[in-house]
């Protein structure tokens, strides 16, 4: 039974997800280089680890949700070990999108120290972690899945067990290839149609009346329109999804030449410095 529980990285997304769990009957110790992020948390129950490893010791469960590879890494060794001091029998969750190469290593590593190991990349916007909508795509041995559930329903609405440890990574670049697609389309839709003479309300009724509307369409058509770009997933995140999954797709050879266009789209966004906007801020590259 899950009931001590670290949690590492409270950034956008992840100081949500901690908020979350807090509302199951768990001890939650928490970490961040953020330390007003930590005493966000500890204000409302949880208690503060002075490093990530002190977040991990003597836990049930431990989640992380950092950024990048190096983060990760970094933030479980000691001495340059992997995992040291993680205690052999702890669940080490990674709720983070990463590499292929970097998950399986990870699980390559956590077998080794008899700690087990799911990924668990989470799909959704700030405000679907701020409500506990996340989707979480899970990999891993079914009866460690299944000890993690409970917990996971607190930060999402969908736990999808999908495959074997690493198949959440992969079924993630599925989910980043199709999201991204989607919003460079929808932003062309709206140029298209705008310089044909319509108005955005009126290219949008006809979208959402039709078998392409979509909540992503709905919204974010609405809010390009409007010219409001606040960040709810930062575009730079949307745009290293895509340089992973350009890499998968070279690695099994897969043919995917609406990822590359769409790739050059967001790397340009990124060129013009739109990384930390809403990744909807496409839409400005192709108005220019």
């Amino acid at each position: 039974m899950i009931k001590e529980i670290g949690f590492i990285g409270l950034g956008t997304v992840g100081k949500f997800m901690a908020m979350n769990l807090l509302k199951g009957n768990y001890n939650l110790t928490v970490y961040d280089d953020n330390a007003e992020a930590v005493q966000a948390l500890v204000d409302k129950g949880a208690g503060a680890a002075a490093s990530a490893i002190d977040a991990a010791r003597g836990k049930d469960l431990v989640m992380t949700v950092l950024p990048g590879e190096d983060a990760l890494k970094n933030a479980l060794s000691v001495d340059g070990e992997f995992l040291a001091g993680v205690a052999p029998g702890t669940i080490l969750c990674d709720l983070g999108t990463h590499s292929l190469e970097l998950t399986k290593e990870i699980a390559k590593q956590a077998a080794k120290k008899k700690v087990l190991f799911i990924d668990a990349p989470v799909w959704g916007t700030k405000e679907h972690a701020a409500h506990g909508l996340l989707t979480i795509l899970v990999g891993g041995d079914n009866s460690v899945v299944s000890r993690c559930r409970e917990a996971l329903t607190y930060i999402g609405l969908n736990i999808l067990h999908v495959g074997d440890a690493g198949d959440g990574t992969k079924m993630r670049f599925v989910v980043t290839l199709v999201q991204a697609q989607l919003m460079e389309a929808l932003a062309e839709g709206l140029i298209l149609g705008e310089r044909l003479g319509f108005t955005s309300d009126q290219i949008l009724e006809v979208l959402d009346a039709g078998g392409v509307g979509s909540p992503l369409i709905h919204k974010k058509g609405r809010s390009m329109a409007r010219g409001d770009f606040t960040r709810n997933l930062a575009l730079k995140y949307v745009y290293d999804g895509l340089c992973k999954v350009k890499k998968a797709a070279d690695i099994t050879g897969a043919r995917l030449p609406g990822m590359e266009a769409t790739l050059e789209v967001y790397a340009e966004a990124m060129e013009d410095g739109r990384g930390e906007q809403d990744f909807s801020a496409i839409i400005k590259v192709l108005r220019k």
